[in-house]
């Protein structure tokens, strides 16, 4: 069973990529970018108007902003193929969405919270 895995490990398979594939992958990652970094612009500009659940929903968008750097160190890891680096990054992956997480939930209380 071990010799058939590493066998099969070791074949090196084609794959074609679709033509829509990157165009997608960019534009996706452009606009959320774009997106996270007007929210946390308002998010702050309209904190003091609104209360501290703007504020929180700002450090969420903030949070996602920094994911979105991550991403980009990833991919330079990969281009540059740097293991270390690319194994450093997914150790800790999601912790910015996981950030971005906590930020909304305390946002919710906060908003459902009357001053």
């Amino acid at each position: 069973m071990i010799l058939a895995t590493l066998t099969l490990l070791q074949q090196e398979s084609v794959v074609r990529v679709p033509s829509y594939f990157y165009p997608a992958i960019m534009g996706m990652f452009l606009f959320g970018i774009v997106m996270a970094l007007v929210a946390a612009v308002l998010g702050f500009a309209r904190a003091g108007a609104f209360g501290p659940s703007a504020r929180w929903f700002s450090f969420a968008a903030v949070s996602l902003i920094l994911f979105h750097i991550q991403f980009l160190i990833l991919g330079f890891g990969f281009i540059s193929d740097d293991s270390n680096l690319v194994f450093a990054v997914l150790t800790f992956f999601n912790v910015f969405v996981l950030i971005a997480a906590v930020c909304m939930v305390m946002g919710f209380v906060r908003l459902t919270n009357p001053q």
